[in-house]
């Protein structure tokens, strides 16, 4: 199985090939969060269910606090984002937020 690494177009897509299939990630940034986004809810889902057995009750708590840390994550790429798209407008201001805010 041939495993080539990822690169970037001119157009800031990522490509990554996976065998003989590729994935074309246009949008990183929402990609990033919606992916961060999922694993929030796992965390807290299985944190959730290790709740009900006293025996897993420590385990599910781990969990919590993974779920938080994603929490935390979320700001980071909403900024590093807004830093992005800053950077590529020559550092203009007033930028403002949009449905693209994530």
């Amino acid at each position: 199985m041939s495993h080539n690494p990822p690169h970037q177009h001119r157009s800031g897509s990522l490509t990554l090939h996976l065998g003989k299939e590729e994935l074309v990630v246009r949008q990183r940034y929402e990609t990033a969060s919606i992916a961060n986004d999922v694993l929030i809810a796992v965390w807290f889902l299985i944190g959730s269910i290790m709740f009900f057995s006293p025996e897993w009750t420590r385990t599910g708590t781990w969990c919590f606090v993974f779920g938080s840390v994603e929490l935390l994550i979320r700001p980071v790429i909403r900024l590093t984002r807004q830093l992005h798209i800053q950077k590529m407008r020559g550092g203009t201001r007033g930028m403002t937020a949009s449905s693209q805010d994530y």
